[in-house]
């Protein structure tokens, strides 16, 4: 067991958020109980990760995607205030981390789906964007199989980019706009989580290899890293609860 603000000051020393400027607070959002020994993670905090955190006791959910963003409606009513009053009636510390837990050359989103990838040299590009190399030359049909398999979802792929991709650059999440980083450093590939519509264009238009491997799909590993090095620091368990989400 151990206090929650231990807890919290140790994120915050890992993950440093006072160096974001983010659409939603970073840290604790709803305050539980003042000692931890269970944390439940997942990527977004939705009633089915509550619910699953109830059952397991769990003193704290860890979360990428929390509450109150950017722009939100601020009443506490209807699914928002169900939420929140299951947190509170259970006394759960909800903590939630955005483009800090993005960004952590350890524990970041983008450093972890490059480990499960088996991204070579995996190295920021500036800003969010990360670039690397793949173990081997794929085609575009073999990446796409690749990436299905380890995410455990088919991706879409645009684009006509070269026969034979080597190289690739990357960001989790709704990162497609960062294209164009891409294409300007000459890659390959780029690989995010969501798409919109100009992003085929500017992947056809382009001569670059485009995948949409889901959004939840890309971000389902920098929290369980957190997650893990919190339970090694601090002697509690840790149980990343996956909320299936297809996009």
């Amino acid at each position: 067991m151990v206090s929650r603000n231990t807890v919290l000051k140790k994120i915050n020393e890992w993950l440093q958020p006072e160096n974001f400027q983010d659409y939603a607070p970073n840290g604790l959002q709803v305050e539980g109980r003042e000692t931890v020994s269970v944390i439940v993670s997942g990527v977004t905090a939705s009633q089915a990760l509550i619910d699953a955190a109830v059952e397991r006791n769990a003193d704290m959910i860890l979360v990428h995607h929390g509450y109150f963003w950017k722009g939100e409606d601020q009443t506490i009513r209807g699914m928002k205030k169900n939420r929140i009053k299951q947190l509170l009636d259970n006394d759960i510390n909800l903590v939630a981390y955005h483009l800090p837990l993005d960004d952590h050359p350890e524990y970041g989103n983008n450093r972890q789906l490059a480990d499960i990838l088996g991204i070579q040299n995996p190295r920021p590009m500036g800003g969010l964007v990360w670039q690397g190399e793949l173990p081997e030359s794929m085609t575009s049909e073999k990446l796409g199989l690749h990436l299905a398999r380890t995410l455990h979802r088919q991706p879409l792929h645009v684009g006509s980019g070269p026969e034979h991709i080597r190289t690739v650059a990357w960001c989790t999440g709704a990162a497609q706009g960062f294209i164009n980083v891409a294409i300007e450093a000459g890659l390959d590939a780029y690989i995010s989580g969501e798409i919109s519509e100009p992003t085929t264009h500017t992947a056809r238009e382009s001569g670059i290899h485009y995948f949409a491997a889901g959004h939840h799909a890309t971000e389902r590993y920098g929290v369980q890293a957190l997650g893990e090095a919190l339970a090694q620091t601090f002697g509690v368990k840790h149980q990343f609860i996956d909320c299936d989400n297809p996009v």
